[in-house]
């Protein structure tokens, strides 16, 4: 189980179990999972529009990912949560408006960064996400039965 993994099955267990839990703080706490980028990062040329989604959402390029995770298989992407896959397809899709817009790499990816930080705080308490990451996770259980 990844740490946000861990992180949200506590802050459910603590939500369902603990009248006093404080989750408007613990929302607050969960933002930073989207990473604010760095100013090296927003100078960056990257190479390809997929690591400006990378960066912009994980805060990190597949090859950084991969050089964190050499024991893993795959790409960051296999391992996201249905939230932040969400917010990915929504990046994309923005991205690619930015792009016919003409704007430069650098405010694209300043811009994207923020508003993935918007929606993962509008979106991570969102029933329909939590429905879907229920069936997804029956569904990862059944394929381990």
């Amino acid at each position: 189980m990844s740490n946000k993994s861990s992180f949200d099955f506590y802050c459910l267990w603590e939500e369902l179990s603990n009248p006093n839990f404080k989750l408007a703080e613990s929302r607050e706490f969960k933002i930073d999972i989207v990473p604010t980028l760095t100013e090296k990062q927003k100078l960056y040329v990257y190479a390809n529009e997929a690591d400006i989604l990378n960066v912009a959402l994980f805060g990190m390029t597949a090859k950084e990912w991969k050089d964190n995770n050499p024991t893993l298989d795959g790409n960051m992407r296999d391992y996201a949560n249905i939230l932040q896959l969400v917010i990915l397809v929504n990046l994309e899709n923005l991205n690619a408006q930015m792009i016919k817009e003409g704007l430069e790499q650098k405010e694209r990816l300043e811009k994207l960064n923020i508003i993935a930080k918007e929606q993962y705080s509008i979106l991570q308490n969102n029933n329909g996400i939590k429905k879907i990451e229920k069936l997804n996770n029956n569904h990862n259980t059944k394929l381990l039965d």
